[in-house]
């Protein structure tokens, strides 16, 4: 399993790369094992300011449905538009494949993620933590 050390990692499996005021986030590779084959990514947030740990959008694959949560506040500014007709890219390349881009509007929040260190930690000591 991948843990690359220059992104960021929530609790619920979401990572984030921050560039500036931007950030973008997808779901880790974790996540997308539990998830299995991935076949649709819903993200009706576009141009929205969400808080953070508010749902920004689902993933369905074919044994479940999950919601996205948002690790940051922030307002939607891009959705990967590659996911619309290709959502399998997750399962492929979970760090390629982010979802949005946002830009954040509370600095002070990356405080509170998890580097990989301690992400990888998370998911050794609970490994069915995926809800």
């Amino acid at each position: 399993m991948k843990y690359p050390e220059h992104l960021f990692y929530t609790r619920d499996h979401e990572w984030i790369s921050f560039e500036n005021e931007h950030a973008l986030i997808g779901i880790t590779d974790f996540a997308q094992k539990e998830l299995g084959d991935i076949v649709y990514v819903d993200i009706p947030s576009l141009d929205k300011i969400i808080v953070k740990e508010a749902i920004f959008g689902t993933v369905e694959a074919v044994k479940t449905v999950s919601d996205l949560f948002m690790p940051v506040n922030g307002k939607v500014i891009a959705i990967n538009p590659l996911l619309e007709t290709n959502p399998e890219l997750v399962n492929q390349d979970p760090y390629g494949s982010w979802m949005i881009k946002v830009l954040v509007t509370s600095a002070s929040d990356r405080e509170s993620l998890l580097n990989a260190e301690q992400y990888q930690a998370l998911i050794v000591s609970n490994p069915s933590s995926h809800e």
